[in-house]
């Protein structure tokens, strides 16, 4: 077995879901999922296939999106992992829980914007996703400074009131 670290190629600000699913209707299932919890929503989802022919099965509403799905996906590798990029102005808070409630879906990995690399264990049957490494290592405990600042950017997005 070989350990290799995939990194998330996408522009900065971003937001990624990547997850495990485990039937090849999960793309369809996942598009209307999130065609359903935000309308207008543009997106790019990709989908390794872990049988059969083994493809990079696709969907979307947004080309830019579906491409940089599809790239990531295609480098990560590992069957019946899925990875949906979201345009701008959408977020992965407004769609967890309908990509959870897919019966196909097993897991959510990460939903992020930081930069993200990917822990992938190869075999000689094929590629599995251990886990992410999600942004960067902490520095410091947070003071109050701190807490007022993120109290005060939560409200200042809408998130609280």
């Amino acid at each position: 077995m070989q350990l290799i670290t995939v990194k998330i190629d996408k522009p900065e600000a971003t937001n990624f879901i990547l997850g495990q699913t485990h039937f090849i209707k999960s793309v369809e299932d996942i598009h209307e999922a999130l065609v359903g919890a935000v309308p207008g929503i543009k997106f790019g989802l990709a989908f390794c296939e872990a049988s059969g022919k083994c493809l990079v099965r696709w969907s979307g509403t947004d080309a830019a999106m579906i491409e940089l799905a599809q790239k990531n996906a295609q480098a990560i590798a590992a069957g019946h992992s899925f990875i949906i990029f979201l345009g701008d102005g959408f977020y992965p808070l407004n769609l967890l829980n309908a990509i959870k409630m897919v019966s196909e879906v097993c897991r959510v990995f990460c939903a992020t914007a930081n930069p993200t690399e990917v822990i992938v264990a190869e075999t000689e049957q094929g590629r599995g996703i251990l886990g992410v490494v999600d942004g960067l290592r902490v520095n410091d405990i947070e003071g109050d400074d701190d807490i007022l600042w993120r109290k005060n950017l939560l409200r200042q997005i809408g998130y609280k009131l």
